[in-house]
């Protein structure tokens, strides 16, 4: 089967060009001009068409939790968002914490993704054994910070352990756990969701990232810091050197503490909402390479749930479906180039977690690709966010520059014309491959 991209504006490694892209089969097989017959052309003029965004970091809940979301909602909320690759973490129930429940979900998977999928595992302080038998991930998360089941470690005898003795790349959510508790004590009869940014404050953030990368020289082991959230960890990060990576997720970028009084417990985060000052740190790191990665920590829950009275409301959003929307009205708003935006949300997460063939539009790669419309407004619903959850903390917000066809390994997965959205009936999605090196 060849489909064949006519005109586009391709966003390639070395800049952005005016060319035909020809897809056979799973791959690109062509960039340039006339590249010949294929059975489905496709006219691109005046769009562009960059990799397919790779989401390294969401929370999809299955199984476990699929009240709040599920692999066929959140898959097509990913289609129609341009995510063509998503990366989920361990905390669903059971806990990923086995090479047994990381299979598990790898075939759960297979049946109901229509776009590509990988699950990390997850650490815990007694489980080096199963980390070391991984291979089918991109790597390890540790939750230095509270989370659910048996996945918090704060021990360092532990934290050592796992840093020493395994050799897949490591993430964590770094968030210092004494802090927390500490601030929460203090705050124990507060029922101002406000004050969740002091209970989970910058203090908590910076200690935990700071010990975190200070295990990670030591043992000499690659480490990504997950959803950065102040200033402070960013001038850690720019300090910390090469095997130090970080990424920045929407709404630490996009929202602060003055937005309590408009979106209360919709914008509860672990690690919370922080400053203005600290949304234009994130955005400087971004702008001058400290920070790599642009992810969603994509975290539903159902609007019933978020409605709840402070503390009781629980922490997370979604974002899957709309953040590369939000970076694209970014580009329009002369804030960062397109190039940036493919960088931190294509090619960047495919190199941190050593991603086989994707990231990028070249010969030879998988066809994962994504059609943009850098000119076309269209506006936030709650009535039509595809996740489960069904809500949107941008509801109401009009962007300019959205996907309006998105391929996942040459197939068509979502198309939007006419103002009429189709997705893929079938589980097209792939599991993703990877190339660690040896230890």
């Amino acid at each position: 089967m060849k489909t064949l991209i006519q005109g586009a504006n391709v966003v390639t490694p070395d800049g952005t060009i005016e060319a035909d892209v020809l897809i056979e089969g799973q791959l690109i097989k062509a960039i340039g001009k006339d590249l010949g017959d294929a059975e489905t052309t496709i006219d691109a003029s005046g769009k562009h068409l960059i990799p397919g965004v790779i989401d390294d970091q969401v929370h999809f809940r299955e199984p476990g939790l699929t009240e709040k979301e599920d692999l066929a909602h959140a898959t097509r909320a990913c289609a129609k968002g341009g995510v063509t690759s998503f990366l989920e973490m361990p905390n669903t129930v059971p806990n990923t914490i086995t090479v047994e429940a990381l299979e598990q979900k790898l075939d759960l998977a297979s049946e109901k993704c229509i776009v590509n999928y990988g699950f990390y595992i997850g650490a815990t302080p007694d489980n080096v054994d199963e980390l070391n038998k991984a291979t089918r991930t991109p790597g390890i998360k540790i939750f230095i910070g509270s989370s659910t089941g048996n996945l918090l470690v704060d021990e360092q005898a532990a934290l050592e352990k796992i840093f020493a003795e395994t050799s897949l790349p490591i993430c964590a959510h770094c968030e210092d756990e004494t802090t927390v508790r500490a601030n929460a004590a203090k705050y124990a009869s507060s029922t101002d969701v406000a004050d969740h940014s002091k209970v989970r404050d910058h203090e908590a953030a910076l200690i935990a990232t700071r010990r975190a990368i200070d295990l990670a020289h030591r043992h000499n082991h690659r480490f990504h810091v997950l959803h950065v959230s102040t200033g402070a960890e960013v001038d850690l990060i720019a300090e910390a050197g090469d095997l130090i990576t970080a990424e920045a997720c929407p709404h630490h970028l996009f929202f602060n503490i003055d937005d309590y009084a408009r979106l209360g417990s919709l914008i509860k985060m672990n690690p919370s909402i922080k400053t203005a000052a600290d949304n234009e740190r994130l955005w400087q790191g971004l702008l001058d390479g400290t920070i790599g990665v642009v992810a969603t920590d994509h975290a539903p829950h159902t609007m019933a749930e978020k409605q709840l009275p402070y503390p009781k409301c629980p922490s997370g959003l979604p974002a899957v479906e709309n953040y590369l929307a939000l970076m694209l009205n970014e580009v329009n708003r002369g804030r960062c180039s397109l190039q940036q935006v493919v960088s931190w949300m294509c090619e960047a997460p495919a190199k941190v977690w050593d991603i086989k063939n994707k990231g990028r539009i070249e010969v030879g790669r998988d066809a994962d690709l994504t059609l943009v419309d850098m000119g076309l407004d269209r506006t936030i619903s709650n009535g039509q966010q595809q996740t489960k959850c069904g809500w949107s903390p941008w509801d109401g917000e009009t962007l300019k520059g959205w996907a309006v066809r998105t391929f996942v390994m040459g197939q068509e997965v979502y198309r939007l014309e006419n103002g009429v959205e189709t997705f893929s009936n079938s589980p097209t999605g792939h599991e993703i491959q990877y190339d660690h090196p040896a230890s």
